[in-house]
């Protein structure tokens, strides 16, 4: 701690808030090992593992968006704060989406029951508004000078395009993401989570100055909340419908059109 105090007050805040976020990591890890004594009911375990992974992607990307507007002349470190943060995620929820998208991919390609799809999206939902109002509670403590209620009360628009332009990076976004998390099931988990990590990364850095790149419609709610109470029409557009298109498309290509195609040229290549 005395060490800490003698750093400059711009290194303490960003030290204080790495490590609000690694103890929200280590207590979600704490509470999904207090969970295992769920597993002979399966569906309440799902939705304990679904709610507390959401709830530590959403609580980690409120400071690190955070972190972001404290150092808006650096970018470089704030990617390197989110390829690290995506290790951290990649390792800690695994069997978890922690994105409505990613369940809608999985049930739509048959590997998840509706009913357990649905109870996993409204594990997410409640999640994703649990974590906003646990970090203005905590932000409301003033540990740092960024930290301070009324931030997280007022919409920040996050959208700095136009609409139609807003609407197609996050479906780009969501299909390259999903894409790469169906087609990545083959590579080795650890290679596969640094891949994933630096796919995020990059569409952080391709589409964050657009729409923030998120493509996840749960992490949205929780870090846009206002802004959907304000405009809702656009943020459940731009947000909710995007990613979800994206997905959609993902699934179309790589299931029925790219088949087809190698079918039709298979069958001419035989006449």
């Amino acid at each position: 701690m005395s060490a800490l105090l003698g750093l400059r007050p711009e290194v303490q805040d960003t030290c204080t808030s790495l490590g609000l976020m690694l103890l929200v990591v280590l207590l979600m890890g704490l509470a999904r090992v207090i969970s295992r004594r769920q597993r002979h009911r399966p569906t309440a375990h799902a939705f304990i593992l679904e709610f507390l992974a959401t709830f530590q992607l959403c609580c980690c990307t409120h400071e690190l968006q955070l972190l972001s507007e404290q150092e808006p002349a650096h970018p470089t470190w704030t990617l390197t704060l989110i390829y690290f943060f995506s290790l951290v995620h990649g390792l800690t929820l695994v069997g978890t989406a922690s994105n409505p998208c990613g369940v809608m991919m999985q049930m739509i390609l048959g590997g998840m029951s509706p009913e357990s799809g649905a109870m996993r999206l409204l594990a997410q939902l409640v999640s994703a508004l649990c974590s906003r109002y646990c970090v203005s509670a905590l932000w409301s403590l003033s540990l740092t000078k960024y930290h301070f209620n009324e931030r997280s009360l007022a919409c920040k628009n996050p959208i700095h395009t136009d609409m139609s332009k807003a609407i197609i990076t996050e479906a780009i976004c969501s299909f390259i993401f999903h894409s790469a998390l169906l087609h990545f099931q083959e590579v080795r988990a650890k290679l596969r989570i640094h891949l994933l990590a630096a796919l995020i990364t990059f569409l952080a850095y391709a589409g964050g100055s657009l729409t923030g790149a998120l493509f996840n419609p749960a992490l949205a709610l929780s870090l846009h909340f206002p802004c959907f109470d304000e405009s809702f029409y656009q943020f459940f557009v731009v947000y909710w419908i995007a990613p979800s298109l994206g997905v959609l498309l993902m699934i179309l290509t790589f299931s029925f059109f790219l088949p087809w195609l190698h079918n039709n040229q298979t069958t001419n290549k035989k006449e």
